[in-house]
């Protein structure tokens, strides 16, 4: 283990090295610093500073100019040594510097010497900097999570690298778990989650918000918080959040609503206010007249969405077709684009209609992927809203896509209506034409790179395409439950073929729009 290094030391040597008389180095050190001195003109042809066994830094440069003059070099060896001055009393770690000797006058050669001092000084503090652990930016870590239950309890443990604040809380109907906690990494053995059990159905986790994750728990019945507590490291354990739960009928429940779903229970350390979510792009100058599109990846964070049969993250895979498009829409010098989200992280369904409203999107692009229980079906398509799904499988997916919010643990009790019950007016019935005009130009553009699902223009409720004003589609880019099927989605060549149907058809979508204008 590495020494600490005395700040007083370091100041003298950095005092010295700077010609300050104020901050003399102790006398060994002095004695070999003045013997450094005469070497003249060094060349660092290989300067080994080992400070652990673990971690060697090697640093080779060659110097050398023209002009110099041709003379014999004089080879000499200096020893300087750091250790004894610097690292504690009793270690030796020798630095050993080759010279040579080309002539130049003394004071020249004195500032290059200091100068390679100087950058020895460097390499030991960031030596001291490397074995000191972790960086202060580090992000906590989660590093594994577990589920065990008694007769009377289900506990649910996360193992922790530090003392987090944290959130606890229970929602109703579905009937779920909650807990928030500042950003952390997880970092899962195996990256696998544990497997539920007692009165733990399913278990998600993630990023809700820029600056807090979550961790959502589904219950199989009503519980109340037993008992939420952390306990401390000890025989070679880290730090473990504990929270216990018990069986509860919903009268029980909802008799001990009054304590704010687990308010109660909170730690000690109020978790820092959840942070807004990712604000939308401002709209853009009066000036720029191009249309914005706003490309929409779906789910993310606490909610992954679909899981392929290789385990590829729907959320994974709309960020990445996202970042794509919008990059190419972009290149196209044509339109301008927001995302509504470019990060791993959750964002509540109208938060994604919102964004597009402020932006004053002119076109709203929603990016998913599906799966199936057989692993036949593939083809990509295209839905657009009806408060009437065209078939019973439509139905069945929007209503998947409308849980995302649930998935994520959001409390929906207190949704106004800009979602839930947002009614299809005149206006909005003029958008829903719209997007359905692009829905069709893109099924065109997509049926000629890739295969299509049967009846690839489907109609459903779903909850993010209900803006009033912005015409909106969802495009499900094919079936992660497919094997060749998520290969290819995987696939960079096949992702550009897609994401140029979509420029194509948004092309032919807003150069239909302007001729209308013009008539």
């Amino acid at each position: 283990m590495l020494d600490p290094v005395s700040g007083a030391t370091l100041h003298r040597l950095r005092g010295y090295l700077e010609g300050s008389a104020a901050a003399p180095l102790p006398r060994h050190s002095q004695e070999k610093a003045r013997e450094a001195e005469e070497i003249t003109e060094p060349t660092l042809s290989g300067l080994r500073m080992a400070y652990h066994p673990l971690f060697t830094l090697t640093l080779r440069s060659y110097a050398g100019g023209r002009g110099a003059p041709e003379v014999a070099p004089a080879r000499r060896t200096a020893h300087f040594a750091l250790a004894s001055g610097l690292v504690g009393p009793g270690r030796t770690w020798p630095a050993r510097c080759d010279s040579r000797i080309s002539g130049g006058d003394r004071s020249s050669r004195r500032k290059m010497w200091k100068n390679a001092l100087k950058f020895r000084l460097f390499l030991l503090v960031i030596a001291c900097l490397a074995m000191s652990g972790a960086p202060a930016w580090a992000k906590p870590e989660v590093s594994a999570a577990r589920i065990g239950e008694t007769p009377e309890r289900t506990r649910f443990v996360l193992e922790l690298s530090e003392d987090l604040p944290y959130r606890v809380f229970t929602l109703p109907d579905p009937f779920r778990v909650v807990l928030d906690l500042p950003e952390v990494t997880w970092n899962l053995p195996g990256g696998q989650q544990p497997q539920p059990g007692g009165l733990f159905s399913a278990l998600r986790f993630g990023l809700f918000a820029p600056g807090t994750s979550r961790v959502v728990l589904d219950v199989t019945r009503p519980v109340l918080l037993q008992k939420v507590f952390v306990i401390p490291p000890r025989d070679g354990k880290p730090h473990r959040l504990v929270i216990d739960v018990e069986a509860a009928t919903r009268e029980q429940y909802f008799s001990a609503e009054s304590n704010a779903m687990g308010e109660a229970m909170l730690s000690d350390e109020p978790l820092k206010p959840l942070a807004e979510a990712v604000p939308a792009l401002p709209p853009a100058k009066p000036s720029d007249r191009r249309p914005m599109v706003v490309v929409d990846p779906g789910h993310g964070g606490v909610d992954p969405g679909a899981v392929g049969v290789s385990g590829t993250y729907e959320k994974n895979l709309t960020l990445d077709y996202g970042r794509a498009l919008k990059a190419a829409l972009e290149a196209t010098g044509r339109y301008r684009v927001a995302m509504t989200r470019e990060r791993d992280v959750f964002l509540k369904l109208r938060e994604r209609i919102r964004a597009a409203q402020q932006v004053e999107g002119d076109l709203f692009i929603s990016l998913h992927a599906n799966v199936h229980n057989s692993g036949s079906i593939r083809g990509a398509s295209v839905y657009t809203l009806s408060e009437t799904a065209s078939d019973a499988e439509t139905a069945a997916l929007a209503a998947s896509e409308n849980a995302a919010d649930v998935l994520a643990g959001v409390n929906l009790t207190d949704q106004t209506g800009d979602v839930r019950n947002i009614l299809i007016d005149l206006a909005q019935r003029e958008t829903m034409n719209l997007s359905k005009k692009f829905a069709n130009d893109l099924v065109r553009e997509v049926g000629r790179e890739t295969e299509l699902l049967r009846n690839t223009h489907r109609f459903a409720g779903f909850a993010v395409l209900k803006s009033p004003v912005v015409p909106s589609i969802l495009f499900e880019i094919g079936y992660l439950s497919n094997r060749q099927e998520e290969r290819l989605l995987l696939s960079a060549a096949h992702r550009d073929k897609i994401i140029k149907s979509i420029i194509r058809a948004t092309d032919e979508y807003f150069e239909r729009q302007r001729a209308a204008s013009r008539t």
